[in-house]
């Protein structure tokens, strides 16, 4: 069902874009912001680990370094049928972790002092078992695909926005409906469809974790947690690398329709769903 509500959701993106592209720039015109886009997101697709680490401030470790956390990295892994991904930890007091990297090949796991801290070493599991699903499923090739489009979207508005104000067409030819579709309505409703397929791979690993490391409630154990450490301790990093974290960093900034606009699923949910799986549901 995860993987229907994304392909529904993806097929959305795609036919906004496709439908706003045609109506304004024809094919000629879809094609060069979607190729704008593209060369955008898919630099960061290849750069990403490096950059992302570099932004969190964190620093690759080795087995001696930090013989707890990459022995369980080692187990898990194991068990997914994954390589051995770089693991890596970040100076933040608050509790998080995240992984990157464009392939499993590739791949960077990695954690927050705060959480070594805070968790158990059966939580740990749980989280760790979640950031190596994200690698499993290659969610960073989804949202870099769920980027591009949306930033062909958004640029397309911008194109729009600038020729409405410096002219270069026909006031014949303006569509002022349609270009306020352009401006306002289709990159907000591209960024509200990014985010959601963002929440329903959270919503996956979360299962796909559980069933890596077979732990289940000690992963909503974890999480509930890490979203109250979340709400105390600020974690400074670029809005950009947050969706990455297992909880959302700024989780301050949830509740209501705010909710529309996180790339995290609502902890609670996510504890529930957790908890409904371990029960056989």
């Amino acid at each position: 069902m995860n993987n229907v509500k994304v392909f529904v959701l993806m097929a959305g993106l795609t036919a906004l874009l496709v439908t706003l592209g045609g109506m304004l720039g024809g094919n000629s015109g879809l094609a060069m912001m979607l190729l704008f886009s593209a060369a955008m997101n898919f630099f960061m697709y290849f750069a990403s680990s490096s950059l992302v680490l570099r932004m969190y401030g964190a620093r690759v470790v080795t087995a001696q370094e930090a013989p707890r956390l990459y022995a369980i990295v080692d187990r898990l892994r194991q068990r997914a049928g994954l390589p051995m991904p770089t693991v890596a930890i970040a100076p933040h007091a608050q509790p998080n972790a995240f992984a990157t990297g464009r392939n499993p090949e590739h791949a960077v796991v990695c954690v927050t002092e705060g959480i070594l801290e805070l968790v158990s070493d059966e939580e740990l599991e749980g989280v760790l078992a979640h950031e190596l699903a994200h690698v499993k499923n290659r969610d960073m090739l989804l949202s870099t695909i769920a980027a591009t489009m949306a930033g062909a979207i958004g640029a397309l508005g911008r194109v729009v926005m600038f020729a409405g104000i410096f002219g270069g067409r026909d006031d014949r030819d303006r569509n002022p409906i349609g270009e306020l579709v352009a401006i306002i309505v289709a990159p907000v409703a591209a960024m509200l469809i990014q985010f959601a397929i963002s929440r329903q791979r959270e919503y996956k690993a979360d299962a796909v974790g559980a069933q890596i490391s077979g732990r289940p409630l000690e992963l909503a154990s974890a999480l509930t947690k890490l979203d109250a450490y979340a709400h105390r301790i600020p974690m400074q990093v670029p809005p950009a690398v947050a969706p990455l974290a297992q909880v959302n960093p700024f989780a301050g900034m949830n509740g209501g329709l705010l909710n529309l606009f996180s790339t995290h699923p609502p902890t609670e949910k996510r504890v529930a769903a957790l908890r409904a799986l371990a029960s056989g549901g």
